[in-house]
């Protein structure tokens, strides 16, 4: 069967990207794989679980609503207190038109947000108590 080997984000600055990723995930980067190898692949750490995340330098604008983002857990913490933990990395938080009027209990809520680069991303997580 066919599986998810990495994911591709499109950005102008590798390296602050790279750096904003690895500290929001704890992923730690991949070594090149040959000398001039200058792409920005970052991978959770051995005995982690994830897909590899790399950092492709474009001139392309992000989407103001892309057709494909990533969505994160914020695991076991609130998820406010994992949205401002994204926010000081160098988040942004979205004005997303389209969150639920009416959210069904049995869904966890969730935050848009934008990676330094203006990447759209979802957080979800459970609300404080």
């Amino acid at each position: 069967m066919t599986v998810i080997g990495q994911i591709s984000l499109g950005v102008s600055d590798d390296r602050r990207a790279g750096e904003f990723w690895r500290q929001a995930l704890g992923y730690v980067r991949r070594p090149p794989r040959f000398e001039g190898d200058d792409w920005i692949v970052l991978e959770p750490p051995p005995g982690g679980s994830g897909v590899a995340i790399a950092m492709d330098v474009s001139e392309s604008p992000a989407e103001e609503f892309p057709r494909v983002h990533l969505d994160l857990k914020a695991g076991e913490r609130d998820l406010e207190d994992e949205v401002e933990r994204l926010v000081a990395l160098g988040a942004q938080r979205v004005d997303w038109p389209y969150y639920p009027e009416n959210p069904r209990p049995e869904e966890p809520p969730y935050v848009v947000l934008a990676d330094p680069e203006g990447n759209r991303f979802c957080v979800e997580g459970r609300p404080a108590r």
